[in-house]
């Protein structure tokens, strides 16, 4: 058990995070190795040197976006998307799972790693031209506790690519506005944590009472209008918005149908996450903080991870 559990329970600020991962080149072949020749060690010198470089001004810049999110909570972010780089977009592929089965593209992380600089360069052209366009996510189905089987989105391979990208670039401000208690899918959390800080707040605070709360299918009902709203409240960078609003209104495939979706985020896709995140913060961490600071006569804890919570009185 960690002090920093006993003071996210009481809903005091967690500690900042900065991203320090550098891309992971094992196994990326070069332009050279990919036509089988063998790199001479000048030319891998000052590749390795370049990327290095290049990756070092992307990090400065997102501390930068981090630091102005800390300095003034009320501020509005105009432009984001030149952030989003081909380093940036290269340390995105490789923090996707290698594994995971493809989308509608039918396109999986190995074939895309061939010639990827290359891949990389153009889908870098194409989300700063506005040319990039979503795919719909593939309809897939994990059976539950219960019985039911859960939807899963899973999204095309350079859509996953870009939603890591600017997640990365989101993370900066949101990591500064989002409370302690808020555990689902942040860095440097875990459901382990939040059991931690919950297991803190039942034993050390004066709970007689406890609400276990989950929002029935929210992943599925999600309004859109209110999450761009929302989003509005920090990000005015409108190719940001409309890249955002293109993901949610990519529809679904199933059986080779495409399905509308005007509600929801897809379950599974990269972004969604940090979009739930987002509406949670403002429709339920922002009020509960201020109703147990505000109305509550006894002490109060909470602790939410995605759609669940689980609240002390």
């Amino acid at each position: 058990m960690n002090h920093k559990s006993n003071m996210n329970v009481g809903g005091e600020s967690d500690g900042r995070v900065v991203p320090v991962k550098c891309p992971n080149n094992g196994g990326k072949p070069s332009a050279e190795g990919a036509e089988g020749r063998r790199p001479t060690k000048e030319n891998t010198e000052q590749t390795t040197a370049s990327q290095t470089q290049s990756w070092g001004n992307a990090l400065s810049a997102l501390r930068r976006v981090r630091e102005a999110a800390r300095r003034d909570k009320r501020l509005q972010f105009t432009a984001l998307l030149h952030h989003v780089t081909v380093p940036l977009l290269l340390d995105s592929f490789y923090a996707l799972k290698r594994d995971a089965a493809p989308g509608v593209d039918g396109v999986t992380w190995k074939e895309y790693e061939t010639d990827l600089n290359k891949r990389l360069e153009d889908l870098h052209r194409r989300v700063h031209r506005e040319t990039y366009r979503a795919q719909p996510s593939k309809r897939a189905y994990v059976p539950k506790a219960d019985g039911r089987q859960r939807p899963l989105g899973i999204a095309a391979l350079e859509d996953k690519i870009v939603q890591q990208a600017v997640g990365t670039v989101l993370g900066q401000i949101y990591e500064e506005d989002f409370l302690g208690f808020s555990y689902g899918f942040r860095p440097g959390r875990s459901q382990h944590a939040a059991l931690d800080a919950l297991w803190i707040g039942i034993m050390r605070k004066k709970v007689n009472w406890v609400l276990d709360a989950d929002i029935r299918d929210f992943f599925g009902s999600l309004t859109h209008e209110w999450l761009i709203k929302f989003v509005k409240h920090r990000i005015a960078d409108r190719r940001i918005l409309r890249l955002i609003k293109k993901w949610l209104r990519a529809g679904v495939s199933e059986d080779g149908e495409w399905l509308k979706t005007e509600v929801g985020t897809p379950q599974g896709s990269v972004i969604s996450p940090m979009l739930a995140n987002v509406y949670l913060h403002y429709v339920f961490d922002l009020w509960v903080q201020h109703w147990r600071t505000q109305r509550a006569a006894g002490e109060v804890i909470v602790v939410r991870y995605a759609d669940d919570a689980v609240l002390g009185f």
